[in-house]
């Protein structure tokens, strides 16, 4: 293999540590102010807009994957309906713009003013504040992206396991959540975890409809003090501390999920058992 070879380890190495070198000088002798970037590392407002931050990326990942799993389902039902309907839905929500779609339901009163029917309606704007508006955005933008996911995991797994379940007289729910979901999870989870470490640097456009978030709150501290560059870095801090801790996590999980994988590698237990009960009943009959 060419990653073998002494020469190319030894240029890469050159080059790696040339690039280091390089990035070092160069934040060493810029203008910017460090003291100001330690000081503001761990001001309030920062924290606020940390905890915002974290709060809008479980609620919004969450929603995803609700959404994901659902029209994943619908779009391998067998009724073309509810299929065709998923495929509008994905189709739609990973074609628009992250950021478009983040103003668009900002000004969702511009399409319907009042939300409800009749007496029972609100008015739009009342409801759909800034941060409820994030909150829709960004969770119909990961649903799309998790209906593909959870919908590749489920496709992954080999038909021919589901056919022996159903032959075994399985029901169609049980191989689902026994056979079909345990297997597909060992490709969603890791795939997941990326899409949570997008999110949290998704969030950062919120900022365009005012929600304090990390970097909104980085915005409001830099008009005061015009050290734009200093709280645009303690930000960029935070985000790589937060998506290491994302990582971590993520690492965990896909360490969790091979060990599980480990000693099951053509069929689930549920089917294994369900195998052997009927070669056990097979021999019987072939001996009698």
């Amino acid at each position: 293999m060419m990653s073998s070879r002494p020469g190319f380890t030894l240029v890469t190495s050159f080059l790696s540590l040339l690039a280091a070198v390089g990035v070092v000088y160069m934040f060493a002798t810029s203008q910017v102010v460090w003291d100001e970037v330690l000081t503001y590392l761990t001001a309030p407002a920062i924290f606020y807009g940390i905890y915002v931050t974290v709060g809008l990326t479980m609620i919004s990942m969450s929603l995803g994957i609700m959404l994901g799993v659902i029209s994943a389902l619908m779009s391998i039902s067998p009724s073309p309906i509810p299929r065709v309907f998923a495929q509008f839905y994905v189709w739609l929500f990973r074609g628009i713009p992250l950021l478009v779609l983040i103003i668009f339901c900002y000004n969702f009163a511009l399409f319907a003013p009042r939300i409800g029917f009749g007496e029972f309606s609100v008015s739009t704007n009342a409801v759909m504040t800034s941060f409820t508006s994030a909150v829709l955005a960004l969770s119909l933008h990961e649903g799309a992206y998790m209906c593909e996911i959870v919908r590749g995991g489920i496709l992954s797994v080999d038909k021919g396991q589901i056919e022996a379940a159903r032959a075994l007289g399985i029901s169609r729910r049980k191989t689902f959540w026994r056979i079909v979901l345990p297997q597909a999870l060992t490709v969603v989870i890791p795939a997941t975890g990326n899409q949570t470490i997008g999110m949290l640097k998704a969030t950062s456009l919120v900022s365009v409809i005012g929600v304090h978030d990390l970097l909104t709150q980085a915005q409001f501290i830099y008009t005061k003090n015009y050290l734009i560059i200093e709280l645009l870095i303690v930000a960029a801090v935070w985000y790589l501390g937060l998506a290491a801790v994302a990582g971590l996590g993520q690492r965990y999980l896909e360490y969790w999920i091979s060990s599980r994988k480990a000693g099951r590698r053509a069929m689930t237990p549920a089917l294994r058992s369900a195998v052997a009960s009927s070669e056990g009943m097979t021999g019987e009959v072939r001996s009698s």
